[in-house]
C-alpha cells in the first residue's frame, strides 16, 4: 500500500494505491453514481452508470473496478461522462414500468433518484423493449417484480457470495433475461432462506417487501440500533412512522456487516402487535383486572417486604433477561441484592452456557468467546460442534461460508447432518451427549502423531502430564463406537485441527448436559494443546443464544457473581459494592434457576419477581415447572406479552420493547453496542429500567431515577471489564471487553500473552455418558434446538403470521427408517413421551438425522419440555436438555 496523489474534478486527493477510483471519491465525499456495486463484493462493471473519464484516455472507465494511479487526473462529471451515463440510465429508464406514483419503492429508488438527480427526462427517446413479467410472491416475506429488475445482478451476487445460499439467479438471456428463485418454481423449490439480504440491497423496486402497512420515506424515521434476537448483535436502522416500525434496514457496520437473517429483517411485527401489554395487571379470584402502576408497585412492595421479614430474605428470588438491556439488568441484580438483600438472582443462561462461564473460566480464566466474529472469515480451520451455525446464528453462518469460499476447512460434528454439514470437509455425526469422547478421541490422535504444539504447552500452560495421562490411555476404535461414527473421520478432523489456526464454535449441544462443564473443559484441552487459542483468527467460540446472554452474566444476574465476574464471597468485591450501594452484602451464593424452582415447588421460595423471562416453556420436565409456580404464594412478571409464565402472576407489570429505551447490549464476541429509543412506548407499558426503578423508590424514597447512560457510567465505576465504556465512545462502533480504560480500544481477542488465570489449565477428563440412555421402553433418543424462523419461546416470533404460517405448530424429524418401522410417513401426529410426561407433535420425515435419534425444537409451549430431563450439572447446575430417552406412538 503506497500513498499517491491524484485529482478528481480537480480537487487533490492523498489516497492509496490499493484503491478504485469509486472508492478514493467515496472517502472524499465525491458521490459517483452505482447499481451494481457493492463495497463488500469484488466490482463486477456491470451497469456501467459510474463510468468517469481519465486524463489521455480516450475511452471512458468504469470507477468501480479501476485503481487509481499517482497523478491521475480524473472527471467524474464531464461531457462525455454525462452523455454515457445518462444513455444507460435512459435505457433502463426505457424498458422500466415508469409507475413510480404507484410503486412501493417510491422515494426509495435509485433509478428515480438518478432520473431527478441528472435531469433526465420521463420521456423515452427508445420505443425498447418493456419488460413485462409476473410478479413471483412466492416467498412469504417478500416479492420478486422483474418489471422493474435493472439486471444489476446485485441480488445474485450477495445471495451466493455473501450470504452463502445462492437461492437466486438470472433465467433465459437478452431482453427476456429476469431474476428468480431456482429453475422459476418459486421459493418452495429454492434454498432460499428469507434473509432479505436481496431485498435491502436492490436499487429499484423489483424486490419489494411485503408489508401491510402503508408509508413514505420522506416521512419516516431512521434510528440505528442492535437487533433483538441471537447473540450476533447486528446492527440496522428502524425505519418507523407514526410510532409503528414499517420496516428494517441492515447496516454495513461491525458484526454483521450490512447482512441480517429473516429474524432481523422482517419479525419486528411483534412490537406494534394488538396483544401487547399496556397497563398493570392485577390477580383477583383468578382473574386479571387493570390496575394503576402505584396501585401495582405499591402490593409488591408490601408483599416482598412481608416476605422478607416473616420468612427471611432467601425466601424470594429474581429471574432476570437475556433480552433486556445491560443497564436494567444491572439495576435488577441491584434491586434484587440491595433491597432484597439476597443472592438468589440467575437469568436464563443457566440453561443455556452456565457450562461455559463454569468451564472456561476455571481453565482460561474467563468464559466468553475469546475471538471475534470477523475472525471467522479468516480462518484456516473452522470446528463447529453444539451449533446448527447457520439457522441459531445466521450471519456467522454465512461468515463460515464466505471463508469456505475464500479456502478454509470446515469440520462439523453433529447429531444432525446440518445445513453446514453440506459445506464440511469433514462431517462426523455423533450420538447426542457424545462430545468428550469425541474430542478425547481426536487429542489422542494429535498426541500419537504429535501434532500437539509443544512450545505453548511449555510456556502456556500447566497441568499437562496428568490431562495427558488420559489421553493415552484413549481407544480410538471404541470411542468412534461410542460417537456412532468412523476412526477414519476423527483422524481426518484431528489432522486438520491441529495442522492450522483453527477456531472452535460451539453452542448448546456441547453445553446442555449434565456433564456440560467437562464438555467445555474438554474444547479447552483441544485447544490448549494445539495452541489455537490466544491467538488471532482462532480461539474457542461459545455462541451465545440471545441477543444480551453475555451482557446478563456480565451484569451480576447470576447467584454467585456481581458485575463483570466479581465473585460474592470476596471480601474485597463486597466491601467495593456494599459502599457504592450503601447496604451490606451477603457473602454466601444464591440459588440457580432450577434450584430456585425446586424451591417454589418444595414451599422455601414463597415470593418470585420474573422480568422478560419465560421458565413455563424453557425450562425442563414444564409440568414440574408448572407445579412448582402454582405454589409460589407472590409472582411478579414483568414482560411485553401475556406469556405462559404471566398466566400464573399475581401482579403483571407490562414493559417496552428494545425499540422503545435506549440502552446497551453485549453481544456473542463481548461488543457492548448502543440500543437507542425509536418509538414511544406502547400505550401505558414502561421500560424495565424504568419500571425498576420506580419500584427501587417505592423501598427507598429518596432514590433518584437515571438515564441509561448514567446507569452505564455506576457500571464503568463498579466493573473493571467494563471501566472503560461509555455512550461517547460506543455511538458509532461497540467496543469489545475487557476495556481497561478511557483510552483503551477494546479487546479484538483474548489472552494474546497470558491467561485471565495466568497459565491454561489442562483438564483430566474421561468420556462419562448421559444420565439417561435408551431402553426398551424409551427407545429413541431426542435431542433438542433452535429453528432458523423461530426464537426461543415465540414470544416475539410468534407474533408475525408470517412465521407462524410457516411453522405453527410442534414437530420431530425421524430418520426415514425409522419412520417405516414405526408405520410413519410425513405430516402425521405422534405422541412423544419420557418419563416425565408427553407431548404432541408432526412427524417431518428427515434423512439428516440418525436412525436412534429425534429432534424436536425447543420453542413451543407444552413442546419438547414436557419430556426433557432436569438432571443437573455438578458444577453449574445447567440441567440437560439434549438428552433424554423417549418412546413415539402414532396417533
Amino acid at each position: 500500500m503506497t500513498n499517491i496523489k491524484i485529482k478528481i474534478n480537480n480537487q487533490t486527493i492523498e489516497t492509496d494505491s490499493s484503491k478504485t477510483i469509486l472508492q478514493a471519491a467515496k472517502d472524499n465525499g465525491i458521490i459517483i453514481p452505482t447499481f451494481c456495486n457493492d463495497d463488500r463484493l469484488d466490482p463486477e462493471a456491470s451497469c456501467r452508470v459510474c463510468v468517469v473519464e481519465i486524463e489521455g484516455q480516450k475511452k471512458l472507465q468504469t470507477s468501480c473496478s479501476t485503481k487509481v494511479q499517482d497523478g491521475m487526473s480524473i472527471s467524474t462529471n464531464s461531457d462525455k461522462v454525462k452523455k454515457s451515463r445518462n444513455e444507460v440510465i435512459e435505457l433502463m429508464w426505457s424498458s422500466h414500468p415508469n409507475d413510480c406514483v404507484v410503486c412501493d419503492a417510491n422515494e426509495d429508488c435509485k433509478l428515480q433518484d438518478y432520473m431527478y438527480q441528472f435531469d433526465i427526462k420521463s420521456e423515452n427517446k427508445y420505443d425498447g423493449f418493456k419488460r413485462t413479467f409476473e410478479t413471483d410472491k412466492s416467498n412469504r416475506f417478500f416479492y420478486i417484480e422483474p418489471d422493474k429488475c435493472i439486471l444489476c445482478g446485485k441480488c445474485v451476487r450477495i445471495c451466493s457470495e455473501l450470504q452463502g445460499v445462492e437461492a437466486l439467479g438470472f433465467n433465459q438471456r437478452g431482453h427476456e433475461s429476469f431474476i428468480s428463485f431456482a429453475y422459476d418454481k418459486g421459493m418452495d423449490f429454492s434454498n432460499c432462506v428469507s434473509c432479505g439480504n436481496c431485498v435491502s440491497n436492490c436499487p429499484t423496486g423489483a424486490l419489494m417487501e411485503k408489508s401491510k402497512t402503508k408509508f413514505r420515506m420522506h416521512k419516516t424515521t431512521k434510528t440505528r440500533t442492535t437487533c433483538p434476537y441471537c447473540g450476533v448483535g447486528c446492527q440496522f436502522d428502524i425505519v418507523s412512522q407514526d410510532n409503528k416500525i414499517v420496516k428494517i434496514e441492515p447496516l454495513n457496520k461491525l458484526p454483521n456487516e450490512g447482512l441480517l437473517c429473516v429474524k432481523g429483517k422482517f419479525a419486528y411485527k411483534y412490537v406494534n402487535h394488538k396483544d401487547r401489554l399496556t397497563t398493570p395487571l392485577i390477580k383477583e379470584n383468578g382473574a386479571f383486572r387493570e390496575a394503576s402502576w402505584e396501585e401495582a408497585y405499591t402490593l409488591i412492595h408490601k408483599k416482598l417486604t412481608h416476605y422478607h421479614n416473616e420468612f427471611g430474605k432467601n425466601s424470594i428470588a429474581g429471574l432476570a433477561s437475556a433480552k433486556c438491556t445491560n443497564e436494567e439488568n444491572y439495576l435488577f441484580q441491584k434491586f434484587i441484592r440491595k433491597y432484597l438483600l439476597t443472592n438468589n438472582v440467575d437469568h436464563c443462561a443457566r440453561l443455556c452456557h452456565a457450562s461455559t462461564v463454569s468451564g472456561l473460566a476455571t481453565t482460561l480464566g474467563s468464559g466468553a468467546m475469546t475471538n471475534s466474529i470477523a475472525e471467522v472469515k479468516n480462518n484456516e480451520v473452522i470446528f463447529v460442534t453444539g451449533t446448527n451455525t447457520t439457522e441459531t446464528h445466521p450471519v456467522i453462518g454465512s461468515f463460515m461460508r464466505q471463508a469456505k469460499k475464500n479456502g478454509a476447512k470446515i469440520i462439523v460434528a453433529e447429531p444432525r447432518k446440518i445445513d453446514l454439514a453440506y459445506d464440511a470437509d469433514v462431517f462426523i455425526q455423533i450420538e447426542p451427549g457424545t462430545n468428550v469422547a469425541l474430542f478425547n478421541a481426536m487429542m489422542k490422535v494429535i498426541y500419537d502423531e504429535e501434532l500437539y504444539d509443544q512450545s505453548f504447552i511449555e510456556k502456556r500452560t500447566e497441568n499437562f502430564e496428568a490431562f495427558i495421562k488420559v489421553i493415552k490411555d484413549v481407544d480410538i476404535n471404541e470411542n468412534a463406537e461410542i460417537c456412532g461414527c468412523n476412526v477414519k473421520d476423527i483422524q481426518e478432523a484431528a489432522r486438520l485441527y491441529a495442522t492450522h489456526t483453527s477456531g472452535i464454535y460451539y453452542a448448546m449441544g456441547v453445553t446442555q448436559h449434565s456433564n456440560g462443564t467437562n464438555h467445555v473443559k474438554s474444547i479447552a484441552n483441544l485447544a490448549l494443546m494445539t495452541g489455537n487459542v490466544g491467538k488471532k483468527n482462532a480461539g474457542i467460540n461459545p455462541l451465545r443464544g440471545q441477543n444480551n446472554v453475555q451482557g446478563a452474566c456480565d451484569m451480576g444476574a447470576l447467584p454467585n457473581n456481581l458485575p463483570g465476574y466479581q465473585k460474592v464471597y470476596d471480601e474485597t468485591v463486597r466491601a467495593k459494592f456494599e459502599k457504592a450501594w450503601d447496604v451490606p452484602i451477603d457473602k454466601n451464593v444464591g440459588l440457580q434457576l432450577p434450584l430456585i424452582v425446586n424451591g417454589a415447588f418444595s414451599g422455601t421460595i414463597k415470593a418470585m419477581y420474573i422480568m422478560g423471562e419465560n421458565p413455563i416453556v424453557s425450562d425442563p420436565d414444564i409440568t414440574h415447572v408448572k407445579e412448582a409456580f402454582n405454589k409460589v404464594d407472590f409472582l411478579v412478571v414483568q414482560d411485553i406479552f401475556m406469556t405462559e409464565t404471566a398466566m400464573f402472576a399475581d401482579v403483571i407489570l407490562p414493559a417496552s420493547t428494545y425499540a422503545e429505551k435506549d440502552g446497551t447490549f453485549t453481544n456473542t464476541e463481548r461488543r457492548v453496542q448502543r440500543v437507542r429509543k425509536a418509538i414511544e412506548p406502547i400505550g401505558n407499558s414502561k421500560p424495565d429500567g424504568v419500571i425498576i426503578q420506580e419500584l427501587m423508590q417505592k423501598f427507598d424514597p429518596n432514590y433518584t431515577i437515571k438515564t441509561a447512560k448514567e446507569i452505564m457510567d455506576e457500571i464503568a465505576e463498579l466493573t473493571p471489564i467494563y471501566q472503560g465504556i461509555d455512550y461517547d465512545r460506543i455511538d458509532e462502533t461497540g467496543l469489545q471487553w475487557p476495556v481497561k480504560d478511557k483510552q483503551h480500544m477494546g479487546t479484538e481477542f483474548l489472552y494474546p500473552e497470558e491467561f485471565g488465570r495466568g497459565k491454561g489449565y489442562f483438564t483430566p477428563i474421561n468420556y462419562k455418558g448421559a444420565a439417561e440412555k435408551p431402553d426398551a421402553e424409551y427407545p429413541f433418543i431426542l435431542t433438542t434446538g433452535r429453528i432458523l424462523y423461530h426464537f426461543h419461546t415465540i414470544t416475539m416470533t410468534g407474533k408475525n403470521e408470517e412465521i407462524m404460517e410457516m411453522y405453527p405448530e410442534n414437530f420431530i424429524e425421524i430418520n426415514p427408517i425409522s419412520a417405516k418401522k414405526l408405520n410413519l410417513k410425513q405430516d402425521d401426529y405422534v405422541v412423544v413421551s419420557s418419563r416425565r410426561g408427553d407431548t404432541t407433535a408432526k412427524v417431518h420425515v428427515s434423512k439428516d438425522i440418525g436412525e436412534k435419534v429425534i429432534f424436536m425444537p425447543f420453542h413451543f409451549a407444552d413442546g419438547a419440555n414436557m419430556v426433557t430431563n432436569t438432571v443437573l450439572d455438578e458444577v453449574c447446575k445447567i440441567p440437560e436438555l439434549k438428552v433424554c430417552a423417549v418412546a413415539i406412538a402414532k396417533v
